[in-house]
């Protein structure tokens, strides 16, 4: 057992190999399914520990200890393995999110251009500090680096959905439609699709 500690949190992990002490984790048949259609597309399976992380997050809507595990036994590599990739992403989840997660961009270009005021924005909007999910469980948000859309900065992605050229206006505008419609703006890893988003939002707004 070692100790991992990623944004002052402190994983303890497991490293005794891939022999489970309990019958191995099964999760949907969709599920199970998709991991092996994924690892045969690489030459070696141990390559997918990536899209397996994503299944079992999609599955448990964080990432997890059993999530490690049976990540690490579907590819024959030890847990520590899997948690090495997992805590090095901020794209896996190590702690739970909100309904609705929004990570802003905080690298220079999106600094530049206002990516500050956006986090100051979301503060008082939400009442919530990066980090912190909120009572009922719809928001949570996060300060991160480059989400490769410097064109088009300030920007933001809720969930897997990219919003940019963001002003406190289009802010409002864009929660209070968030709030009202609730729509799917998750990639989902085992259907291999993305939600059907919000409607009239362009998954690019480059000007």
């Amino acid at each position: 057992m070692v100790s991992v500690t990623d944004n002052g949190q402190v994983f303890h992990i497991n490293t005794r190999g891939i022999t489970p002490t309990k019958a191995p984790l099964v999760l949907s048949d969709e599920s199970e399914r998709r991991a092996q259609e994924l690892m045969q597309q690489y030459p070696q399976a141990r390559s997918a520990i990536m899209p397996l992380l994503y299944i079992t997050q999609e599955h448990f809507g964080l990432i997890t200890q059993a999530g490690v595990d049976w990540v690490a036994q579907k590819l024959s590599v030890p847990p520590v393995q899997v948690w090495e990739v997992a805590t090095f992403y901020t794209m896996y989840y190590k702690k739970p999110v909100g309904r609705y997660h929004i990570q802003v961009c905080r690298t220079l270009p999106c600094a530049l251009r206002g990516a500050r005021r956006v986090s100051e924005f979301l503060h008082n909007y939400l009442g919530l500090q990066p980090g912190e999910v909120s009572k009922d469980g719809m928001w949570s948000f996060e300060e991160v680096e480059c989400l490769g859309s410097c064109g088009t900065a300030p920007m933001c992605q809720i969930n897997d959905v990219f919003f940019e050229n963001l002003t406190d206006e289009k802010l409002t505008a864009l929660l209070k439609r968030i709030e009202k419609e609730k729509p799917d703006l998750r990639f989902s890893t085992v259907r291999d699709e993305l939600g059907s988003g919000l409607e009239g939002c362009p998954k690019s707004e480059i000007i």
